[in-house]
């Protein structure tokens, strides 16, 4: 997907103030049993196409208003995914500024995780 220099410059800033992990971390991640919660970021279409099976949907519009119900201790590390790593980054830098240290980036997000062997649901 082709982006607008405005919202890469978002996300660039943005990347540069949160922690991204690729995949293979994040499977090392789950190998360890490492706590976390996954948190789907993407809008109810494309969450509704396919997602990570036991992911949290709290899309980019919603999540900075429900995630304090959701996930009230802000010690929880949060792992985000997108389509591809820019709304999580996005998502991981307003989080960051609500309290939630631990939130951080999957860069590649869904094809990553779909080409992950990951299990996923639909």
């Amino acid at each position: 997907m082709q982006h607008n220099p405005g919202f890469l410059k978002l996300v660039t800033d943005a990347k540069a103030r949160v922690p991204e992990i690729d995949m293979q971390r994040y499977k090392e991640m789950i190998a360890a049993g490492e706590p976390h919660l996954l948190i789907d970021t993407r809008e109810e279409s494309e969450w509704a196409a396919g997602r990570v099976k036991g992911a949290l949907h709290l899309s980019k519009g919603v999540i900075e208003r429900d995630i304090e119900t959701k996930v009230p201790d802000k010690e929880t590390t949060l792992v985000l995914y997108c389509g591809g790593g820019f709304r999580s980054a996005l998502v991981a830098d307003n989080l960051r500024q609500m309290g939630y240290h631990r939130a951080i980036s999957l860069d590649g997000g869904w094809r990553a995780l779909k080409e992950s062997g990951i299990e996923l649901d639909k």
